[in-house]
């Protein structure tokens, strides 16, 4: 006897959460959009996010993995986004979702209003894990919070009076070792030693929730004898490179990351510390004085920050020529 076939059981579809947000600033939209476009920088200029590193770009189509603070902790993901410059429109796309987030897309839309100034309009689609609604409601509470912070940071930027592109800057310092880059990494990646090793650091707390992700707080002593205080979060790939964001900056800085990488080149191991600030114009006159300009703050942080990373570099070097 021949039995029936079975009939296929359809699964209800995930339900899909949407949130919008948005903030009306004064800048022009096309400034607004290449700071969105350009996700080197977004370390330096997004509160949340730690580190991004490109994984493969094409035309207006780039795909890249990104390290961002969610509720209190570093998660990492993979993105697809495709940019479009003419309509000023820059979609996204999760390829790799941390759970409870089975899916995540949205978009950034920008439009330019009569009386010069542009909407932000940041928008997010997300499905979680079994239809869970706490999960669901977490998720909802961390887009809420980290857009709140993405958007009040662009229009912050945006709004100084100052070319991004002067507020916005990186720089590099590479030195040469007489030893192997992966005991020079070795050196950068223990940071709990660096108050007994670096005359910069006074004094270091460090902790590592997970391997690979660490919070490092530090006392760096400047070349005035000032101590500030600065907390980042880092993720170490080792032997290679480590990535971090200060989540606790200075008086002149609205953002600062940066990345160690050690690498073998044709001429011999090398050491590179690169830097990607944000500066705060409104700290200037008091950090620097009355007469400094932002030209004064520039050329501040890049010989102080450049000379503590040097300096670091340096004891790296020796430490690798040591082992």
């Amino acid at each position: 006897m021949v039995q029936p076939a079975a009939t296929p059981v359809s699964l209800p579809s995930p339900t899909v959460h949407r949130s919008e947000h948005t903030v009306t600033v004064a800048a022009p939209p096309e400034a607004l959009y290449a700071l969105v476009a350009d996700v080197t920088r977004w370390p330096a200029v997004f509160e949340p996010t730690v580190h991004v590193r490109h994984l493969a770009r094409e035309g207006r189509t780039e795909r890249f993995e990104i390290w961002a603070e969610v509720n209190g902790e570093i998660a990492h993901w993979r993105s697809r986004r495709v940019l479009d410059p003419v309509r000023r429109y820059v979609s996204f796309r999760q390829e790799h979702s941390r759970p409870p987030v089975t899916s995540m897309s949205g978009g950034w839309l920008f439009r330019p209003l009569a009386d010069g100034r542009t909407e932000i309009v940041l928008r997010h689609r997300f499905t979680v894990a079994d239809d869970d609604p706490a999960a669901g409601a977490r998720i909802e509470e961390a887009l809420d919070r980290n857009s709140a912070r993405e958007l009040g940071a662009l229009a912050a930027l945006a709004e100084t009076g100052h070319p991004v592109d002067e507020l916005v800057f990186s720089f590099t310092d590479t030195l040469a070792l007489q030893g192997a880059a992966r005991d020079a990494y070795t050196f950068v990646e223990r940071a709990e030693r660096w108050a007994e090793l670096l005359p910069h650091v006074a004094h270091v707390v460090l902790t590592e929730p997970e391997p690979g992700v660490q919070w490092l707080e530090m006392d760096t002593v400047t070349a005035d004898g000032s101590t500030h205080t600065t907390r980042s979060a880092r993720i170490c790939r080792a032997p290679e490179w480590i990535a971090y964001k200060q989540q606790r900056t200075p008086r002149l800085l609205s953002g600062h990351s940066g990345e160690w990488t050690f690498a073998q080149t044709p001429e011999g191991p090398v050491a590179t510390a690169r830097h990607t600030v944000a500066v705060d114009p409104s700290g200037i006159t008091e950090v620097l004085g009355p007469d400094a300009t932002l030209a004064d703050a520039r050329a501040y942080l890049r010989d102080a920050l450049g000379r503590n990373s040097l300096a670091t570099l340096r004891h790296a070097a020796e430490a690798a020529q040591r082992a």
